[in-house]
C-alpha cells in the first residue's frame, strides 16, 4: 500500500514555526504573569444552585499589591441568570467609558428573578462572590465599598446595616429602606423607626445618597428619610439630589469626578466578628 504526502512550501513551514512560537510564547507568560484583566466571569455554587458573577479586573492589576473592591448591586430589571444583566446598567458602562477612574476589582453578583438582595440565597451569593474575588485578585479587606442602584440601593443600605464595619464607604443610588410596595399610600413618617434604626446600625461608616428629585419609582423621600436619620444617630453622610431628574440618577451619580476619590480615599477600622 502506498503513501501519499503534499509538498510544503518554504513559506507555508516557516509561517507555521512563526506561528507555533508566537502561541508557547503566549503560553509562557500567561502562566508567568497568571493576568487577567477586563470583565471576566465567575461561577459559584450557592445552595446547590450555580451562579454567574462578574469581576471587573483593571488592566494595571499586579498580583503582589493590595487592592481596592467595589461591590455593585444592580436594579430590578438587571434580575436573571446569565451574568452578563448586571454589566449593562450602572457601574458596568461607566467603567467601560473610562476604566482609568476605575482602579479597583469591581463585583458584580446577579441577583435571581422574583427576589431581592436581603433574600437569604442572593445574601450568601453577595458575600460567597465578595469573598472569593478578594481572594483571587488580592483585595483589601480594609477597603470594600459597597453601592448599589434602584433594588441594589435599598441592598446598599441592608448589607450597611447588616454587618457594619465591614464596608469602608456607602454609596446608595436611588434607594431606601422601605420597598415602594410598604411605601404607596402611606406616610413615610410611619416608618420613622426603620430608618432610625438602620442609620444607628450603619453607625460611622460613611454615606454619599444621590437621588433625582422627580423619582416616579423610588420616592425621594426614602434618601431625604436616611440623610436625616444618618444625621441624628450621628453618622458621617453626604447628600446628593438631583432636581428635574426621574428615577435615572445612576448615570450622572457614577459620572462624578469626586465621587472615585471620596470612596478611594477610605479605609474601614476593623471590626472583631466581621465576615
Amino acid at each position: 500500500m502506498g503513501c501519499s504526502y503534499q509538498k510544503i512550501g518554504m513559506f507555508e513551514v516557516n509561517r507555521l514555526y512563526l506561528t507555533v512560537s508566537l502561541m508557547l510564547l503566549f503560553s509562557v507568560i500567561t502562566a508567568v504573569w497568571g493576568k487577567e484583566s477586563g470583565f471576566l466571569k465567575r461561577r459559584l455554587s450557592v445552595g446547590g444552585e450555580e451562579f454567574i458573577y462578574q469581576v471587573y479586573v483593571p488592566p494595571e492589576w499586579e498580583a503582589d499589591l493590595k487592592w481596592p473592591v467595589i461591590l455593585f448591586l444592580h436594579g430590578a430589571g438587571e434580575r436573571g441568570s446569565d451574568g452578563e444583566e448586571q454589566t449593562r446598567e450602572g457601574l458596568g458602562p461607566s467603567i467601560q467609558k473610562n476604566p482609568n477612574r476605575f482602579p479597583a476589582i469591581v463585583v458584580m453578583p446577579q441577583c435571581r428573578r422574583g427576589v431581592w438582595w436581603n433574600d437569604r440565597q442572593m445574601e450568601e451569593l453577595v458575600l460567597e462572590s465578595l469573598d472569593q474575588s478578594i481572594q483571587e485578585f488580592n483585595g483589601d479587606s480594609d477597603r470594600i465599598y459597597l453601592t448599589g442602584l434602584s433594588m441594589g440601593g435599598y441592598g446598599t443600605f441592608y448589607f450597611g446595616a447588616r454587618y457594619p464595619g465591614k464596608f469602608a464607604a456607602l454609596v446608595p443610588i436611588c434607594g431606601g429602606v422601605v420597598p415602594p410596595r410598604e411605601l404607596r399610600g402611606a406616610d413615610a413618617e410611619s416608618f420613622r423607626s426603620r430608618y432610625i434604626e438602620t442609620a444607628e446600625k450603619i453607625g460611622k461608616t460613611p454615606v454619599w445618597i444621590f437621588h433625582g428629585s422627580d423619582d416616579h419609582r423610588v420616592s425621594v423621600s426614602e434618601s431625604r428619610s436616611m440623610l436625616e436619620a444618618l444625621k441624628m444617630a450621628g453618622g458621617v453622610v453626604d447628600y446628593t439630589e438631583y432636581e428635574g431628574v426621574g428615577h435615572n440618577s445612576w448615570d450622572r451619580a457614577y459620572s462624578e469626578p469626586e465621587l472615585l476619590p471620596w470612596m478611594l480615599s477610605k479605609s474601614r477600622s476593623p471590626v472583631i466578628g466581621n465576615r
